[in-house]
Order: C-alpha cells, then structure tokens, then sequence
C-alpha cells in the first residue's frame, strides 16, 4: 500500500467494515495479509486516533503530524507478518509509532533551525525540570527547550515526563531496557535543565 493510497484512509471518511460482529484486530490482520485491502482500511479507522495523538506530542504542525501519522501505517502495513500476537494489535502499533516518532525525531533535528527564545517572560528561579513540565506557563519555553534536545532525550521525556508512563510500559515500547530509560530519562533531566541554566545566564 503507497503513501498515495493510504493518505485517504486518514481523512475521517475511512471506510468501514459492516458486519454485525465486528472482527478482531487479529482477524483483520489476517484478512490484510489475506489481500484484503478493506481490512487494513478498517485497522487505520480504529487506531488513527491514538496514532494522531501520540503523534501529536511531537509535531509542531498540522502537516508534520500526517506525515508522521502516514508513515506509521506504512511501517505497520509493510511490518504486519511481524505482529507476533504475544500482545494486542494496538499495543504492536503502539511500538511502531514511538519508532516512528523517533526517526521523525532524529531527522528533523538534522536540518531544523535553532529558533531563538524571544518575549517569553518567565522564572528560573526554580530550574526544576518537574516544576517546568507542570507549570503551564512554562509550556511554551519547554516546547523551545524540548527541540534543543537530542532526539531520544525528546523522546524519553516526552513518554516518561509528560505522559507520565511507567518505566515498563517505555521500555516496551522503544525497546529499551528498564535500566536503560531510567538512565535515559536521567540524563535528558539533566540536559534540559542545562538548557534553561544555560539561557538564564545569557539573558
């Protein structure tokens, strides 16, 4: 399935299926593997919700977040004989949206301009990185800090920090290790705290 003819599927006109009984995921799973094109169709209308909002934590713009949202069910169209049935379909596409959202990551910081932190009246009194997250009017200078991280800084901080998602759940679903979240979720603390140190002292 082309990007071309999955970015219909996104619009809210999706087809759906209309049995009685709705089938499982995994039944249409199956049917998709099958040749089924309509099945897949129906996947997309179930799950593009939570693939739009997950999705949306990182997109600055309606249009990054369709590209994000299409390529996620490209990834999981071209990667469904890989979906093992050892958990829920939604929570398969779940892994492949956070990789997803990962690369969209790593290769907007490649060619993104620095954009500066201009007439935003804020106190640094506290650099605490908890109190910047809850604080809503901190919102918009942690967006500005949030893209002067690294990509898995962006991304570790985003699910554990203002998702609020236990170290198990992250760790399944980057496919890193509990130690290794933990670890990284440590230092993005510490790097956006710099980040703030860091223009408070220029300012």
């Amino acid at each position: 399935m082309t990007a071309a003819l999955l970015h219909p599927l996104l619009a809210d006109k999706c087809p759906a299926m209309s049995d009685a009984a709705p089938p499982s995921d995994e039944a249409l799973v199956d049917a998709t593997l099958g040749g089924d094109d309509a099945a897949f169709a129906e996947l997309v209308r179930r799950h593009k919700r939570r693939v739009f909002g997950a999705a949306a934590r990182f997109a600055r713009n309606d249009h990054q977040l369709d590209d994000i949202a299409q390529e996620v069910f490209i990834r999981a169209f071209k990667n469904l004989q890989n979906f093992r049935r050892d958990a829920p379909f939604e929570h398969w596409l779940a892994r492949v949206t956070v990789s997803a959202c990962y690369d969209f990551l790593r290769k907007e910081r490649k060619h993104r301009e620095t954009a500066p932190l201009d007439a935003i009246d804020f106190d640094l009194s506290d650099s605490s990185v908890e109190r910047a997250i809850a604080a809503s009017r901190a919102r918009e200078v942690l967006a500005w800090a949030m893209q002067h991280l690294k990509a898995d800084e962006q991304l570790i901080l985003t699910l554990c920090e203002i998702e609020e998602r236990p170290v198990r759940e992250v760790a399944e679903l980057t496919g890193w290790s509990e130690s290794n979240v933990k670890v990284r979720a440590f230092r993005a603390r510490h790097a956006l705290r710099r980040i703030f140190e860091d223009h408070a002292h220029e300012s």
